[in-house]
């Protein structure tokens, strides 16, 4: 996507192509996202350690081409744009606490954004 035809909302999930996976983030507003980063830019698969950072939307993407990916907005209601972004706000400030939880419980970030965008999605397709 070109950088000057960025057009995401607050609430927005982005869908960042890396070579040998997707990587995501919720767009917060001000060219900000919310992200589940490992450590030093590794591939998360060799690293399972992460934190959730807020960064700069162009400093996650860097060279990679993104997308703005509402995927389960079809199938699922989605939140109010800005109880995503508040949600998304407030797991930077528990990263420690929420990594540890996403980790521990062997759901993905990508689950926990699900569930920040769509109520009861998760809970529907865990029964």
């Amino acid at each position: 996507m070109d950088p000057k035809k960025f057009d995401a909302e607050p609430g927005d999930l982005i869908e960042i192509d890396r070579w040998m996976y997707q990587h995501w983030a919720i767009y917060i507003g001000g060219e900000e996202v919310v992200n589940f980063a490992p450590p030093n830019g590794d591939i998360a698969l060799e690293h399972p350690k992460g934190q959730v950072k807020r960064e700069k939307i162009w400093e996650v993407v860097g060279n990679d081409k993104f997308k703005i990916n509402n995927l389960l907005d079809d199938k699922y209601q989605p939140r109010e744009r800005d109880i995503i972004v508040k949600d998304a706000v407030r797991m930077v400030a528990e990263a420690a606490k929420t990594a540890d939880r996403l980790l521990g419980v062997g759901i993905s970030f990508l689950d926990a954004l699900n569930d920040f965008f769509h109520k009861d999605a998760n809970k529907e397709e865990r029964r």
